[in-house]
């Protein structure tokens, strides 16, 4: 029986296709491709090459052609950092910014150990309040009570951070907060600063030549659908991380100017159609130090973790979707065509992806996506784009955001990546009998890539899925037998 006729009595295209990849001249290349992506949910694909000579007698040391693969294409992991997107990535995304943000607390990276003994303090700034909500309050033994509904509610319960009177919440308010959150960010770090000279009695210039204030922050979704910001913030002396800040940089100093510079900072958003707002931060916020060595409730190593834990996350996790609701056939412009304009055969005009009476979210959740989608109509918001960022119930900030000379950066790390890949494939070369180039030998890379698609061939996912559960299970074998072994001592 021939191969043809074979796939044409299996049903499975996925199963087919599998069957096509494995009659490829070289199947191993093609698992290795995806097995390296280490479960990649959609990886681009790219077509070229690239080559690399010597530069002073022209010979080639390392070439590659995507002509020479399988399957004619090279798969490469898309980097997403959400983790509804792509876990895998997100997974790298994480273990990156917890080392970015770990170097700045503990040291390594090019990072002194000496930066331990720097002032600096885990801050919490979150948005003011757009009416009430349903929660889960405690007293200050952590004990709950009930709700202002009357009720006691689970830590599941879908209600929670949804308004007790929808029709008098301030959808308009809470989205245009989302909106400027990044930029009421941006003038609190420099209210941070002027309030720091006026406790410590100095002037900026001299505060600013004798004192740099560094932070890493990230960006965290409540479940009322607000952002919040998670920050480290830490004393340096003028040189950064290199140098101790003065002794009169002390924790009480910066937690004093951060509460002062929470207090003051505001922004005013002047709207003809919904009224003049001020954007401010809420009242509660929170600013504790951060310890070596387990000397504290608050260590280094703690606050990393936890600070990469919430730097994969996205609006999708109170509730959103994960894409955006402007129309790609038409742009969001909701015709077609060029003199002669018709309706967009998607959105029919309505210049949305989907209809957002139709979306599979709360109610709460639909109004904000609603109101940014209303907002985003307005002259005066133009500037926001917010029907672009109606999925992200308005805000348009970056999730994770340092300052210069925090730490190490995340390109960085991903060049420390990248020079391991390429000492690995210099090595299995020189192993192939290859002579090794000179340690001053100067090289020139010339290269040529096209985008080609994105995501798997049928038969590919499979692999990827194989892939991903052998990963899972070596993960879950690693937690098992690690909490045997703790049970164990």
């Amino acid at each position: 029986m021939t191969r043809d006729l074979v796939l044409r009595h299996v049903i499975s295209p996925a199963v087919r296709d599998l069957i096509e990849l494995a009659n490829l001249q070289d199947f191993d290349r093609t698992r290795e491709q995806i097995t390296r992506l280490r479960g990649c949910a959609r990886p681009v694909n790219l077509t070229g090459w690239t080559t690399t000579r010597n530069a002073a007698t022209g010979d080639v040391l390392r070439s590659y052609s995507t002509a020479d693969e399988p399957t004619g294409r090279l798969l490469t992991a898309c980097g997403n950092r959400r983790s509804s997107r792509c876990a895998a990535c997100s997974r790298v995304y994480a273990a990156d910014t917890f080392h970015l943000i770990r170097a700045g607390l503990c040291g390594g990276k090019n990072v002194p150990e000496t930066i331990r003994t720097h002032p600096r303090v885990f801050a919490t700034l979150t948005a003011p309040s757009f009416g009430p909500v349903h929660n889960r309050p405690t007293t200050k033994d952590g004990k709950p009570y009930p709700c202002r509904c009357g009720e006691r509610h689970t830590e599941d319960a879908p209600e929670l951070g949804t308004p007790l009177n929808p029709t008098t919440y301030d959808y308009t308010g809470a989205v245009l907060w989302n909106a400027h959150a990044g930029a009421l960010w941006a003038r609190f770090t420099a209210y941070l600063r002027r309030e720091l000279a006026a406790y410590l009695g100095m002037t900026q210039k001299a505060l600013n030549a004798a004192v740099r204030v560094s932070f890493a922050k990230v960006a965290e979704y409540q479940k009322r659908g607000l952002v919040h910001f998670h920050a480290v913030i830490r004393f340096d002396g003028p040189d950064g991380h290199t140098s101790p800040p003065p002794a009169f940089a002390t924790i009480d100093a910066l937690t004093h100017a951060i509460g002062a510079a929470a207090r003051r900072c505001v922004l005013t958003v002047t709207s003809d159609t919904v009224g003049d707002r001020d954007i401010r931060w809420g009242d509660k916020h929170d600013v504790r130090e951060i310890t070596a060595l387990g000397d504290g409730e608050l260590t280094d190593a703690a606050v990393a973790g936890y600070v990469a834990k919430y730097a994969t996350k996205s609006a999708e996790d109170s509730g959103t979707v994960d894409r955006t609701m402007v129309c790609r056939t038409c742009s969001g412009r909701g015709t077609v065509g060029g003199r002669v304009r018709d309706l967009c055969p998607d959105c029919h005009g309505t210049r949305q992806a989907e209809p957002i009476k139709h979306l599979r979210v709360q109610s709460h959740v639909r109004q904000m996506i609603r109101t940014a989608w209303d907002l985003g109509g307005l002259p005066e918001f133009a500037d926001l784009k917010l029907c672009k960022w109606a999925h992200m119930l308005g805000f348009r900030g970056h999730f994770s955001t340092k300052s210069r000379v925090y730490s190490t950066t995340l390109g960085a790390l991903r060049d420390v990546r990248r020079a391991w890949r390429t000492a690995q494939a210099d090595a299995a070369r020189i192993r192939a009998g290859h002579p090794a180039p000179e340690t001053d030998t100067v090289l020139v890379t010339e290269a040529s890539w096209a985008y080609l698609a994105s995501g798997y061939r049928p038969g590919e996912e499979l692999l990827a899925n194989q892939t991903r559960h052998e990963i899972n299970q070596a993960r879950d074998d690693k937690e098992r037998a690690k909490t045997e072994g703790e049970v164990w001592a």
